[in-house]
């Protein structure tokens, strides 16, 4: 059994006070003293059976604590575990959600400049064929036989088409030579109408 350094002083300080009550005069009795040897042996029972008593409560208490240390320490690398497990599952699943992310923004990017360039030869051949109207009806003022003509001037996609009334074939052959003459034209559509009645100019 192994006794500690307080247990230790406190039998000391015992058999110390036990002594002293011993070398009292002599005038006792010899009963008196062997019945102080007695509860001397008694109370060194005691302090004895005590000191062990404690040290076995003492070594049960360091028993639990190593337990529960124990314990704790697979609760807590279980847990580490387990958070490390779901950071890389996020970490996994994150990754995916940025790679679609990209690949919704790339397909995005792509219809935005598909819609751009559509756009862009929309608007060009908007211009285009606002040009060519513009100049076939600027070379038609310009003309001292068609300027008096009342002749509507459209063009699609570079397709002109001519309508309204003239007063001779002579002016409708005139006026499809001026727009075919025109810059972009792929061809020019003859609705012109002959007024009635009217005799043949040029």
């Amino acid at each position: 059994m192994k006794i500690t350094h307080q247990h230790k002083q406190a039998l000391l300080m015992y058999l110390g006070c036990m002594a002293i009550a011993l070398s009292l005069p002599a005038c006792q009795q010899e009963g008196s003293a062997e019945k102080a040897g007695q509860k001397v042996d008694k109370a060194v029972e005691s302090v004895g059976q005590n000191i062990e008593d404690t040290t076995v409560k003492a070594g049960r208490k360091m028993d639990a604590v190593k337990q529960s240390v124990t314990e704790q320490s697979e609760k807590t690398g279980a847990y580490i575990d387990e958070s490390v497990t779901a950071s890389e599952s996020s970490l996994e699943k994150a990754g995916k959600q940025i790679d679609q992310a990209i690949n919704k923004a790339g397909n995005q990017i792509d219809s935005v400049k598909e819609a751009v360039v559509d756009t862009g030869v929309a608007t060009g051949e908007y211009f285009d064929d606002s040009a060519i109207t513009a100049n076939i009806k600027a070379s038609m003022i310009k003309d001292e036989f068609l300027q008096a003509s009342q002749i509507e001037v459209t063009t699609v996609n570079g397709v002109v088409t001519l309508s309204g009334a003239v007063d001779s074939e002579q002016l409708v052959a005139r006026a499809i030579g001026l727009a075919n003459s025109q810059e972009h034209v792929k061809s020019v559509q003859n609705q012109l109408m002959i007024k009635a009645g009217v005799p043949s100019q040029q």
